[in-house]
Formats: C-alpha cells, sequence, structure tokens
C-alpha cells in the first residue's frame, strides 16, 4: 500500500546529503535498517519505485530519509533535491533484509550507512552501543554523514576511512583484507555491510577468507 506522505522538514546534513522529516501514518511500523519504495507527487515520478532507507526510529512520531542528492543523474534523486516543505514522497510499504542481530561491526561506503542510522540510533537509546564499530569510507571528509552524531554517540567506536584525502586522523585508502584484518581483530562477532554493490561483494568475500561466519554476515540481498 502506498502512502502520500507531506515533507514537515529538510536539513543539509552535507554538500550533496539532506534529511526529509515527513508524516507518519497511523499505524505504519517498520524495523531500523528497513527501507521502503519512493517516487514523490510529481507527474512522472509516482511510479519511480527507488528505495530509500527509514533513519527515524519506529516509535518517532514522524518518519525520516536520508537522502543524497545526485543532480548530474537527472533522476528521482535530482528532483529530490528540489523538493520543498509542503511537498509529497510517495511510499511504500517497508521491507528489506538489513536488521540488527548481534553486536558486530557496520561497516558502510557513502549513503550505504544510512541502514545503519535508525540502527545506531536505537542501540544509543537504549544504552548498548558498546562493544560496536562503525567503519565508514568516502571519499572527502566533507562527505562524511552525520560525522557529529556518530562521535557523540556513547561507546560507539568509529573509523573513518578516506579514499580522496590523505589526512591525519583517518584511515587512507578503501576497505580491504588488511585493512580489516587491522581494524577488526576477531570475526567472531556479527558484520553489517552496504555501500556499492562491488564494495559489499569485496568486503563480504575478505570477512569470509578471515575466517567470518557467512551466517553472521548481515547485507540488502
Amino acid at each position: 500500500m502506498a502512502h502520500t506522505l507531506a515533507i514537515t522538514k529538510i536539513l543539509d546534513v552535507t554538500h550533496n546529503v539532506r534529511q526529509f522529516t515527513f508524516e507518519k501514518p497511523e499505524g505504519f511500523a517498520f524495523t531500523p535498517g528497513q527501507a521502503a519504495e519512493v517516487g514523490i507527487d510529481r507527474d512522472g515520478w509516482r511510479d519511480a519505485g527507488h528505495p530509500f532507507t527509514f533513519t527515524a526510529l519506529p516509535d518517532w512520531d514522524d518518519l525520516q530519509f536520508t537522502i543524497k542528492i545526485y543532480p548530474e543523474h537527472n533522476g528521482l534523486t535530482e528532483q529530490i533535491g528540489t523538493l520543498k516543505v509542503g511537498d509529497s514522497f510517495i511510499v511504500g510499504d517497508p521491507w528489506g533484509t538489513i536488521e540488527y542481530k548481534g553486536r558486530g561491526t557496520f561497516i558502510a561506503g557513502g549513503a550505504g550507512v544510512t541502514p545503519f542510522i535508525a540502527i545506531l540510533r536505537m542501540l544509543r537509546d537504549r544504552g548498548e552501543l558498546s562493544g560496536h564499530r562503525l567503519i565508514f569510507a568516502n571519499k572527502r571528509e566533507a562527505d562524511i554523514i552525520l560525522r557529529d552524531e556518530f562521535d557523540a554517540m556513547p561507546g560507539l567506536d568509529v573509523v573513518y576511512v578516506l579514499s580522496g584525502e590523505n589526512k591525519g586522523g583517518f584511515e587512507h585508502g578503501r576497505i580491504d583484507k588488511p585493512m580489516l584484518e587491522r581494524l577488526i581483530g576477531s570475526t567472531d562477532q556479527h558484520f553489517y555491510v552496504c555501500g556499492p554493490d562491488g564494495m559489499v561483494e569485496s568486503i563480504n568475500d575478505a570477512l569470509k577468507d578471515m575466517g567470518a561466519d557467512p551466517e553472521g554476515l548481515v547485507f540488502e540481498e
């Protein structure tokens, strides 16, 4: 079932990422990490069917997406970048295979961090972040989504990886097996992986080579 939901607030998170807060239908339920197929209430875009992850928590009064805008793609996110308060999303039913299954390491590339935002917020509110790590890869420091919020999460160990800049305080390069071996330690934990398809595949392969249980790998299938 699709819902037409008006935007109530828009916030710039980075130079190309915006956070949209919008109406929540009565009885609408989802699990942190889940997404929905989304269009916008404009001619030609109502059935766009692009998945975006909810970054609100289920008990919030509103829903929220945190979306990277691609003006050059001439597609849905370019259109979303022009939305204003009062415009509407068309949101389908929640779905997805990323959900919290236990203590572990979250590995994200760029906008692939969005399924983890609600999960980490949930763990923060429960006081259960200790022992979790976020390894977050971006091209540049300016691209890091919600850095201040992640840095302020008590008990969360955060490692930022930059591929396009070499700066003090950041890992440099791409997340590969040698980097994972250096950063992770024991593979006796869950691993949550989200990002571009090639990145997810290579990280999952590296983790399995390191001895991680394939059943402990959580990613969008």
